[in-house]
Parts: structure tokens; C-alpha cells; sequence
């Protein structure tokens, strides 16, 4: 099974088939408390940045709901400050990256982007939210499954690698102030694209 097939199994077509219920995008709040226990507890610090992943729709109606992402993102950006754009990767995914220094303002414009697919009819086009940290042994993310309406961990290192060890802290210690996955074949691993650094990249 290649990179692609996996992503869409395990984020997409199965997860789908397994979902527990609609993608509910008020879940990302649980990350406003959750990046001060990353902080305080772990030694994480917030590097900023958060990413919608979505599959698209080759359709006039799909590229108007993205078009108002845009817009309410556009809009909103005087107000919090709050950077973003859109791309695609590799793998054929595209993406709405978002930074800000407030996490609140972060969260709350992931938020706006998220539930403005869902109400264009488009909530099972949502794959994840990923929510990017780091400490002194490299980088760590939060990842939020919509189809699943829970949050794992992907602590990712060189050669492609899993700080397991990392991962199991962090389930631990965010357990109860995260919906965690509990099925851990849905944790699956969000490689960047050849050269790239975060997933979205």
C-alpha cells in the first residue's frame, strides 16, 4: 500500500466507514488548553502554526466554499492577525496553513475555515487538523482526525522515524483534556513531501 492509498484509508475511506459522527470542528477548541499542558508540562513550545487537510472536489460548488475560506480568512486577518494560505502537496492533498502567535486567534480561525466547509456541504472533504510543537528533540504534532473526532500524536524524526517514546508521553499526559484515538492503526504518520519539513509541506 503506497503513501497515498494509506492516507486515504486510514484518514479518508475507512475512517469514513468508521466514523463515529460527523466531522464537528468545536473539537479544535480542545487545543486552546492544551498547548499551555505542552508547555508546562512537557517543555513543548508552540511553533505557531495549524493546517486543515482536505481532499477536493473537481466541481464549481467546491471551489466556491474554498473561495469563501479564502475570504473569511481574508477578512478576519485584520481583526487577529492571523496569516494563511492554501496549497497542495505531493501526495495530491491540499491545505489551509495558518500562523499566529495567539493560539486562541489560531484555533478560533481553524475553526471559521473548518465549519465553512461544512456548511457548503463539504465536512467529508475534511481529513485533519494538525497542530505543530517542538522541544529540544525535534518537533512533535497534535493531529485531529474529523472522521474519527479524535487527536493523536506524530512525533516525527529523521529518516522517517517515530519518537515512540515521545508519542506515548504526550498521549499520557494530554489524555482527558484531548479526545484521544484509542485505536492506534489511525495514528498514522503525515510525512512531508520530498525536501519538505511540516506535513503540509
Amino acid at each position: 500500500m503506497g503513501l497515498l492509498d494509506g492516507l486515504r484509508a486510514v484518514l479518508g475511506l475507512r475512517a469514513e466507514t468508521d466514523a463515529r459522527r460527523d466531522a464537528d470542528p468545536d473539537d479544535l477548541f480542545g487545543m486552546s488548553t492544551a498547548y499551555l499542558t505542552m508547555e508546562a508540562d512537557l517543555g513543548y513550545d508552540s511553533l505557531d502554526i495549524g493546517a486543515l487537510c482536505f481532499s477536493g472536489v473537481d466541481s464549481r460548488s467546491f471551489r466556491d466554499a474554498v473561495d469563501e475560506v479564502e475570504a473569511i480568512l481574508e477578512a478576519g486577518r485584520e481583526e487577529t492577525g492571523t496569516e494563511f494560505s492554501v496549497s497542495s502537496d505531493d501526495h495530491g492533498y491540499h491545505w489551509v496553513v495558518l500562523e499566529d502567535d495567539n493560539p486562541e486567534d489560531l484555533i478560533t480561525s481553524m475553526h471559521f475555515a473548518a465549519d465553512t466547509f461544512i456548511e457548503h456541504g463539504y465536512g467529508s472533504r475534511l481529513l485533519a487538523a494538525v497542530f505543530a510543537y517542538e522541544d529540544r528533540d525535534g518537533p512533535a504534532y497534535w493531529i485531529y482526525s474529523f472522521r474519527r473526532g479524535a487527536y493523536y500524536p506524530f512525533a516525527p524524526r529523521p529518516g522517517r522515524e517515530r519518537a515512540s517514546s515521545a508519542e506515548f508521553t504526550l498521549e499520557s499526559t494530554l489524555d482527558g483534556e484531548l479526545e484521544i484515538e484509542r485505536e492506534k492503526e489511525y495514528w498514522y504518520p503525515l510525512w512531508p513531501s520530498s525536501g519538505g519539513t511540516h506535513p503540509w509541506e
